[in-house]
């Protein structure tokens, strides 16, 4: 017997002996992986007469063929056998599975919240032109929002008509693409979509998100806004929470306001404790420790770092200005509107129960905070 049929033998054994896919697969490689008997075998080649080498390769290859054709075998008996074996009424295995981050479950409640008052959601550019961001909302070319230390700007060649390309600062400039697609009121959007404008603190951050509502017709009033926006604040943040209009100055609306919200974090009082409760007290000294000395009020009471007075800046609002109704071919004399824009991130920032002092969180990638959404 030579060792050719010496390895034929041997591998038979081995393969008789063998009961499971694990086993299989270990045999395998022993014969046929890169450093396998098959290959071994042919490396030998190279030791032999030029005449030898084709009857010792063709003698190899035959054991080869052989070799595969009873594993292949041998695979379809075990992969049948352990078929046979899995019991299909047992409960599979369960695989862990991510979750929506927070700012996209705040964005689909929003718009639910809206679409049961009649709102359609749109969506428009994220990457637009100085036309629709500033001319068409009524700022002039020196106006300071357009100064590339409040936007910024996209390194293209501007266009004849519409300017600039800037990453878009607000999603207001989607009120003149409104305008402009549904052509006579009533209009009422829901514009949701990224936002860019260099601010990086506990309660702004280079990219964020912002929802827009616009309405339009026939004797719309301030009394319609401020409903709406006490409608969406008792529907996400719950009955207690209370809104505000403040005065304030806008070049695309008239008159104007800020929108806010008494805060979470604080109970809208505008102060918490300095001393957070906990099990150790070196943790509370530590976090004594990182407290602004300028913000402590009494010995247990610092200003809250969010909104340092209670009420806490949600956005903006008002009724449309004319001039931005006639850029979109509607009729100030017969129509008009209003319209705000707020954060996301703000009002998810401010939902009850969060407690979140620090937006830019969000937007760490820390797991240890995300999966708790």
């Amino acid at each position: 017997m030579n060792s050719h049929d010496d390895l034929l033998k041997k591998f038979e054994t081995d393969l008789n002996a063998i009961t499971t896919l694990e086993e299989y697969q270990r045999l395998e490689t022993n014969y046929l992986g890169r450093n396998g008997s098959i290959n071994q075998e042919l490396k030998k080649i190279k030791d032999l007469s030029v005449e030898a080498r084709r009857e010792f390769g063709e003698a190899v290859n035959k054991i080869k063929q052989d070799i595969e054709q009873q594993l292949s075998l041998k695979k379809q008996a075990l992969l049948t056998t352990e078929t046979l074996l899995i019991d299909v009424t047992l409960p599979g295995t369960p695989y862990p599975k991510g979750s929506l981050h927070m700012v996209t479950l705040a964005i689909e409640e929003i718009s639910r919240i809206f679409e049961h008052i009649g709102f359609i959601r749109m969506s428009y550019p994220e990457i637009e032109w100085e036309h629709f961001s500033f001319e068409t909302l009524n700022m002039p070319k020196d106006h300071p929002a357009r100064d590339d230390f409040e936007t910024f700007f996209v390194n293209a060649p501007p266009h004849k008509t519409y300017g600039k390309m800037v990453l878009s600062p607000h999603t207001s400039s989607g009120q003149n693409r409104e305008m402009l697609r549904v052509g006579k009121p009533p209009i009422r959007m829901i514009n949701i979509a990224k936002c860019y404008r260099p601010n990086w603190d506990a309660t702004h951050v280079p990219m964020f998100h912002q929802f827009e509502g616009v309405c339009i017709d026939e004797s719309v009033t301030i009394t319609h806004l401020k409903g709406t926006i006490d409608y969406f604040a008792k529907e996400f943040f719950g009955e207690k929470r209370e809104t505000r209009l403040r005065p304030f100055h806008f070049q695309f609306t008239e008159p104007s306001f800020e929108v806010d919200i008494t805060c979470d974090v604080c109970d809208g009082t505008g102060y918490v404790s300095s001393v957070i409760p906990s099990a150790s007290e070196e943790s509370s000294q530590r976090r004594n420790a990182l407290l602004d000395p300028s913000l402590i009020v009494q010995d247990d009471k610092v200003k809250c770092k969010v909104c340092k007075s209670g009420w806490l800046e949600l956005g903006g609002a008002g009724m449309i200005h004319p001039n931005v109704l006639t850029a979109g071919n509607i009729d100030p004399e017969k129509y008009t509107g209003w319209a705000f824009g707020i954060g996301v991130e703000r009002v998810m920032m401010m939902k009850g129960g969060i407690n979140l002092d620090d937006l830019r969180i969000m937007y760490s990638g820390d797991v240890r905070f995300l999966e708790q959404f």
